[in-house]
């Protein structure tokens, strides 16, 4: 039995790809890493590792002599993961302290993450790979993140109003996310749009450089568009564009009407 690409299609409101990665997996960073707090660089490696906590993307664990011991204070607080049992400890520079920013994994139940440490990602000012800084997470080894130019026809509509029609969209596809998108200011009706100062950050298209949200038949819907005039290099397709999210407005793709994934980032 075969199935036709509409029947597939409303079967699977998601049709992108899923990320695939289970927690507590494990890979090591190629990568030096480095972060910053008040003005000190408070640790630099090259044999961090990559940790899956959530499916989603993973995080630092950082050799524990990577960072100077005098930056660390012990809270006299054991917690239970399951990575191991971990001693949790205040982050400390000169006058900047975090308290809880800093979990001690002495012993761990997986093999390669003893004597290391886990820094929440925004206790820090700023986190380096190579000499590049990184932003809201680090970036995961498995996902892709492609900008593509099309002639493919997208049309965004909310309640029956449409808000923007493009023949030539950049069409951003990164893995575990719905298809982004991205088409010119000239074809979008601003009359609808209202920019807001809503500011957001991705670890592979950069600082967000605008936001706008949408009046429509007497309704607000908030943060609806947005845009990176100066994204990435690998995403340089989409600087100036604007795009709108998926789970908010109705799409109708080369006249084909397409589900409202569940997902929402930008």
């Amino acid at each position: 039995m075969t199935t036709s690409s509409s029947d597939a299609a409303a079967s699977n409101p998601n049709d992108y790809p899923r990320v695939l990665v289970r927690p507590n997996h494990v890979e090591r960073v190629p990568r030096r890493i480095r972060a910053v707090l008040a003005g000190e660089t408070i640790l630099d490696t090259t044999f961090a590792h990559y940790v899956w906590e959530l499916p989603f993307y993973p995080q630092y664990y950082l050799p524990l002599d990577s960072i100077s011991a005098e930056y660390l204070v012990d809270d006299g607080v054991i917690e239970q993961t399951p990575r191991g049992r971990v001693r949790v400890c205040s982050l400390v520079v000169g006058t900047a302290r975090r308290p809880g920013a800093a979990r001690v994994l002495d012993e761990s139940t997986i093999t390669g993450l003893s004597a290391t440490v886990h820094l929440d990602w925004a206790a820090v000012d700023a986190w380096y790979e190579e000499d590049e800084r990184v932003f809201v997470h680090p970036r995961d080894p498995y996902t892709r993140v492609d900008a593509l130019r099309s002639t493919r026809t997208v049309r965004v509509e909310l309640d029956g109003v449409v808000l923007a029609e493009s023949s030539s969209p950049v069409m951003v596809f990164e893995t575990g996310l719905p298809t982004r998108y991205y088409v010119n200011r000239t074809e979008v009706n601003w009359q609808y749009l209202t920019p807001t100062d809503t500011e957001t950050s991705c670890p592979y298209k950069g600082t967000t450089s605008g936001y706008w949200s949408a009046q429509v038949n007497g309704v607000t819907y908030d943060d609806l568009v947005w845009s990176y005039d100066f994204p990435t290099r690998d995403l340089l397709p989409i600087a100036g564009l604007v795009a709108f999210y998926n789970e908010k407005v109705d799409l109708v793709l080369d006249g084909r009407a397409l589900p409202r994934p569940r997902t929402h980032f930008s």
